[in-house]
């Protein structure tokens, strides 16, 4: 594609570049870079979708690529940091997306470097570290010895995350989450109204969830954009995530307390079974309330659902005991089952702090349990596949609070019931990783 030397801001490799220098040099979330980015973009559709190609991935394979440029760049810290940017993204063209010709990845890559830098200089390197790589078999990772190094530059996690994912459900399984975190995210919504699953899956193109029976997916798709969206018979929501509500077996008149409750999903899918009764949805950020408001709001629940700005970790100092009747704890946590959907997660070192995470979910679990009503019950829920938030936080609670006791969860895929809790790893239906566990206060 031609361009003028000063328009490779305009051009699809250089939008991928400036949203990976804001995800790797600034922190900033690969997605939320992308969509500010996109939404403000006068790209076509096509260059559109290959910017996102080029962030997504070059963010999920970072440690591989980085690991073939080690082989032909003596020190990186010489090198500028968008000029290193602009490597790893060239490299992902060249190693994954055989549809593109070399000539054209490394031609781009050399008119970015000649007007995006001051100091000249910077092109003739991008030229011949990518002639090099283009012109010959790139380094193969699997001839590393250390086997924990080995998987860690094939499927590009951290050395620790390997090793915890590992230890936890041995070498053959881990293997597989490992593989499947590549795969595509499907795009999966709720549909509210039931009698017409048919009817939207048929228009939209979806097929019914094998996990949740008010679920719809497809491989990739726009639902947002369609009618039904905007009518309130669909609502974004991951199919793992759609069976948290029908764990409480809500009967219509029911308080219940959603304890993390920001975005809503799970607030608005508890409100729908509700009559006479409400959810109280707690958060700590007024932006994510005006989230869960807007989301009640299209869906017509909005009488149902009470917004409150609280920490969960203080609802008993808020609430009276025996104010609530269920109780909701979808509890702040490392995400590492959101990598599909979110590669940066893996990069973030603060989540190897698995001690304070755990720390802090049971410091919520021990707040809200004291507004617990006799005989009621709090579903727990995390979007991670790592025991120490999961099991061990249902194990450590039990222990501090004999008047609880482990409600057993069942399931019709039985693959995902694992000593009476719902457990879901990546590989097994390509969904996010998740968990759910109940408790109930004895009467």
């Amino acid at each position: 594609m031609m361009f003028l030397a000063n328009d490779w801001k305009k051009t699809a490799r250089g939008q991928a570049l400036e949203v990976l220098e804001e995800v790797f040099q600034e922190g900033a979330y690969s997605n939320i870079a992308l969509n500010a980015r996109l939404s403000n973009s006068c790209l076509t559709d096509k260059d559109k979708a290959l910017v996102t190609e080029i962030v997504y991935g070059t963010v999920a394979r970072k440690i591989t690529l980085e690991w073939i440029l080690a082989h032909v760049i003596e020190d990186r810290d010489k090198l500028e940091a968008w000029v290193y940017d602009l490597l790893l993204l060239s490299l992902y063209q060249l190693a994954y997306l055989d549809k593109i010709p070399s000539h054209a990845v490394v031609n781009d890559a050399v008119s970015i470097a000649k007007n995006r830098g001051n100091k000249k200089g910077a092109e003739k390197l991008v030229n011949a570290v990518l002639r090099k790589l283009s012109s010959q078999p790139l380094p193969d990772p699997s001839k590393i010895k250390r086997v924990n190094k080995r998987y860690s530059v094939q499927y590009s996690l951290p050395v620790w995350l390997v090793k915890k994912l590992i230890e936890q459900y041995g070498e053959e399984r881990a293997l597989a989450i490992f593989q499947s975190l590549f795969v595509r995210n499907k795009a999966s919504v709720r549909v509210t109204d039931v009698s017409r699953m048919e009817e939207i899956a048929e228009a939209t193109g979806a097929e019914r969830s094998d996990l949740s029976p008010v679920g719809l997916v497809k491989s990739s798709g726009y639902f947002a954009g369609t009618d039904y969206f905007k009518e309130g018979l669909l609502t974004i929501q991951d199919e793992t995530s759609q069976l948290v509500a029908p764990t409480l077996a809500i009967q219509g008149m029911e308080e219940i307390l959603d304890a993390c409750a920001a975005p809503g999903g799970k607030t608005v899918h508890m409100a729908s079974y509700l009559t006479s009764g409400h959810v109280t949805a707690l958060d700590l950020y007024d932006h994510k309330l005006a989230l869960i408001k807007e989301n009640a709001q299209r869906l017509g629940l909005a009488d149902k659902v009470k917004t409150q700005k609280l920490d969960a970790r203080q609802v008993h100092q808020v609430f009276p005991t025996a104010s609530f009747d269920k109780i909701l704890v979808d509890a702040p946590c490392s995400g590492i089952g959101l990598i599909r959907r979110k590669p940066d997660i893996k990069y973030n070192k603060d989540l190897q702090d698995f001690k304070s995470l755990k720390s802090v979910q049971l410091d919520i679990l021990s707040s809200v349990c004291q507004t617990l009503r006799k005989g009621g019950i709090i579903t727990y829920s995390t979007c991670t596949i790592i025991a120490e938030e999961n099991q061990e936080v249902i194990q450590a609670f039990l222990e501090s609070h004999p008047d609880f006791e482990q409600v057993a969860l069942d399931h019709p895929c039985k693959d995902i019931v694992v000593n009476g809790y719902l457990a879901i790893t990546p590989e097994q239906y390509l969904t996010d990783g998740f968990f759910i566990a109940q408790l109930r206060k004895k009467v």
